[in-house]
């Protein structure tokens, strides 16, 4: 007879990622973000040089929103203490802050920016 745990089928591999729409393309300036939550999640989807990165959308030195920034070369800088941010990895490249924030995949579908924060 089945019906048992054992019948189940078993996942294998990683775990896939979920990509939600955070905003659409026409949502974002030429050059700027723009904040969003993604899964309960502040997300600032940053478009610069024709890329669009997202990444999480609060400081790691004082928690405020980076999406508030300013964008330039791959960088957002957080309006309140000057904070430097690489668009890519998320790692600080300005003080005072020292630790990196979360950077998520982006994917465009359509008219739609969708990211992943899983």
């Amino acid at each position: 007879m089945s019906g048992g745990f054992g019948d189940r089928p078993q996942q294998s591999g990683p775990r896939q990622g979920r990509f939600e729409r955070a905003c659409a393309v026409a949502d974002l300036p030429e050059t700027g973000a723009v904040g969003v939550e993604v899964a309960g999640v502040p997300v600032a989807v940053v478009r610069t040089d024709g890329e669009i990165f997202a990444l999480h959308d609060v400081c790691s030195h004082e928690e405020v929103p980076l999406s508030e920034g300013e964008v330039y070369d791959h960088t957002v800088e957080c309006w309140l203490h000057g904070s430097c941010f690489d668009l890519r990895t998320g790692k600080p490249t300005g003080p005072p802050a020292t630790k990196p924030v979360a950077t998520y995949p982006v994917r465009i579908d359509g008219d739609d920016v969708l990211v992943d924060v899983s």
